[in-house]
């Protein structure tokens, strides 16, 4: 599994989900689940031309296999639902 943020360098509410994302993956109860999804992948979407047009309105964006999880705040619930799948 691959879990990615979509994210822009001057972005606010990215550094805040980074950080939800973080301190959710630190959780006790997460531990089962880190080594499904690894490290969290930053992607910069203003590098890419194609994931600006698709995601840009969006960002941050959270990805679990580059299905969307979640976007503008974190939503570890809907994450731990999808990581059951």
């Amino acid at each position: 599994m691959k879990i990615t943020m979509l994210s822009r360098s001057y972005c606010h509410l990215c550094d805040v989900m980074q950080e939800a994302f973080l301190a959710w993956q630190a959780l006790p109860e997460n531990a089962s689940r880190i080594p499904k999804i690894g490290h969290l992948q930053m992607v910069d979407v203003d590098e890419f031309a194609e994931l600006e047009a698709l995601w840009g309105d969006k960002v941050p964006v959270l990805l679990l296999n580059n299905l969307e999880v979640c976007h503008y705040h974190f939503d570890g619930d809907k994450l731990a639902a999808m990581l059951k799948n």
